[in-house]
């Protein structure tokens, strides 16, 4: 593939991205974007995938950057998820846990 095509792809896909994002009322952003955490997922495959064919050090440590960034996102999804979800649990649910 050459760098014109991968260059077309990317810009098509973050003016795709943008505008779906962009019509999303701000309500359901937080949901959407929680429940797609599979796609972090998929990402930190990819980059462990990238980091296994690796064979010079720069390559190896652009791997290694790339695993942990994916998987520090995907961990914070989840945190995000999981601090979402404590906002629709009633008061005494939470009481009981021993938060306010």
């Amino acid at each position: 593939m050459t760098g014109i095509v991968a260059l077309y792809i990317f810009m098509l896909a973050a003016f795709t991205g943008y505008e779906v994002i962009a019509k999303v009322p701000v309500i359901l952003h937080t949901p959407l974007m929680s429940g797609s955490n599979f796609v972090h997922g998929i990402v930190l495959v990819g980059a462990m995938v990238a980091l296994g064919s690796a064979h010079t050090p720069l390559e190896k440590g652009i791997g290694i950057l790339g695993v942990a960034l994916a998987a520090g996102n995907a961990v914070g999804g989840y945190v995000v998820t999981e601090r979402m979800l404590e906002m629709f649990k009633s008061s005494g649910s939470r009481a009981k846990k021993g938060t306010h």
